[in-house]
């Protein structure tokens, strides 16, 4: 019954949406007016921490996205805003059992992401020449953040799940070099995300291949230090990637705990991103002898 009441709703909502195209007549003022709409719905997903809730619904939301896009192509905070709502989604298929379901939207998302970066003026951000694509991305400033920021996101994002190729590997050094320069001009944006960013490179790397452990803790806890304990996200990639590389079973155990310890509502709009990340600690914590089990 839950279900079919969710699905009723979602119906309702798309009825709402087709009428108001019906009634205004010019297709951008249509757009804007819906997008503030859509802005909203953004906002109150973000502090749902129902996973099945959006998982449900969250297909709706973005198909309205898609059909909003297309009607305004070159509207950059529409992509930007798509970019983030398959990035969001994603996060949250990542955590179900069909993980396979998050490449196609990982790369829409990271598409998305990319179109809108053009928007900004970093020209044909995948073919250019590696020296002329860093020169464009040094001549965008401050106002710029969001888009390199989700850029470099869901970029590296989906470059995470095709380590199989080596032609999505070899975008990697153009992600890098777009966190840099968030790292540039604002290093605390989103909770500190470049940081935490960097830190999973660093640690994710072999050493020989330029990774370091050392860094990658310092990029943790200045991550740490900057989203002021709300981002849980971070203590969890901080026990994954660092305390487990580095054999450091009570940091590993007391980060997670920590995840666990803090409500996922401490910011009322992390919290569907700090339920899923409540979930992937608990995850790891039941696994915890197994990763240290030469303790």
């Amino acid at each position: 019954m839950t279900v079919f009441r969710n699905r009723v709703r979602i119906s309702f909502f798309l009825l709402l949406i087709c009428l108001s195209f019906a009634c205004f007549p010019s297709k951008k003022l249509t757009i804007g007016s819906t997008a503030r709409l859509l802005e909203d719905v953004a906002k109150a997903s973000s502090k749902q921490s129902d996973l099945r809730l959006i998982r449900q619904g969250m297909p709706a939301f973005l198909i309205l996205m898609d059909g909003m896009v297309e009607g305004w192509p070159q509207n950059e905070r529409l992509l930007l805003a798509a970019a983030q709502g398959y990035a969001s989604f994603a996060s949250v298929v990542m955590e179900d059992e069909e993980k396979g379901d998050a490449r196609p939207l990982l790369e829409k998302g990271k598409d998305y992401a990319l179109r809108a970066l053009e928007s900004r003026g970093l020209e044909d951000p995948v073919q250019s020449p590696f020296e002329v694509f860093g020169e464009r991305v040094h001549r965008l400033g401050k106002e710029d953040v969001p888009y390199l920021f989700w850029g470099a996101s869901c970029w590296g994002s989906w470059i995470g799940l095709n380590l199989d190729s080596m032609e999505a590997l070899s975008r990697l050094p153009r992600v890098e070099l777009m966190m840099g320069r968030v790292l540039q001009l604002e290093e605390g944006f989103y909770y500190g995300g470049a940081h935490l960013f960097m830190g999973i490179l660093q640690a994710s790397r072999p050493k020989i291949g330029g990774g370091d452990l050392k860094k990658a803790q310092e990029h943790f806890l200045r991550a740490l230090d900057l989203g002021q304990g709300k981002f849980l996200m971070t203590y969890v990639y901080y026990a994954d990637h660092y305390a487990r590389r580095s054999l450091k079973k009570d940091l590993f155990i007391s980060s997670l705990q920590k995840v666990l310890e803090t409500p996922a509502d401490i910011s009322p709009e992390l919290t569907l991103v700090n339920t899923v990340a409540k979930k992937k600690a608990k995850e790891l914590l039941d696994r915890a002898d197994e990763y240290f089990e030469e303790d």
